[in-house]
């Protein structure tokens, strides 16, 4: 077998994600995928994210918020920037580096909306539930849905 194909999410924080994608590609694609996440910003481990990931068998409390810069020295194939933010904001690679965008919902933002409006604590986790499964088929479908 060729070498694994070294992909990164990228999204604002590092908090939910990009954090949801790397923990489905471990779990999902380890044999084919050098996977890794990042932000432009750090925010910290999301613990909701965590939460619903758990409930999916996949455990992502050991991973922390890692920066952009982290990764300076990694020879990269593909970028996958997961929200509008990073996309608009995502640093030069080199020309060899492939950068897709796929945007998914960002769950602490739509959790904190429901929350104002009264929502409880499972109706909040669900915004999370529904883009973890999102994401869990977006990486199914690696490597071959890079090229779409």
């Amino acid at each position: 077998m060729k070498n694994k194909i070294k992909l990164l999410f990228l999204c604002t924080g590092n908090s939910c994600r990009s954090q949801m994608a790397e923990g489905w590609t471990r779990a999902l694609k380890n044999d084919r995928i050098q996977v890794f996440s990042a932000g432009v910003e750090t925010h910290g481990l999301n613990p909701d994210a965590v939460k619903v990931m758990a409930e999916a068998g996949v455990d992502i409390s050991d991973h922390r918020s890692k920066h952009i810069n982290e990764f300076k020295e990694v020879d990269l194939d593909v970028v996958v920037t997961v929200c509008g933010h990073a996309h608009e904001t995502c640093p030069y690679f080199p020309p060899r580096c492939k950068v897709i965008h796929i945007g998914f919902d960002d769950p602490p933002k739509m959790a904190k909306k429901l929350a104002g409006q009264g929502a409880g604590k499972e109706t909040q986790l669900d915004c999370f539930r529904r883009v973890r499964d999102e994401i869990k088929t977006f990486v199914k479908g690696l490597p071959d849905n890079l090229d779409n």
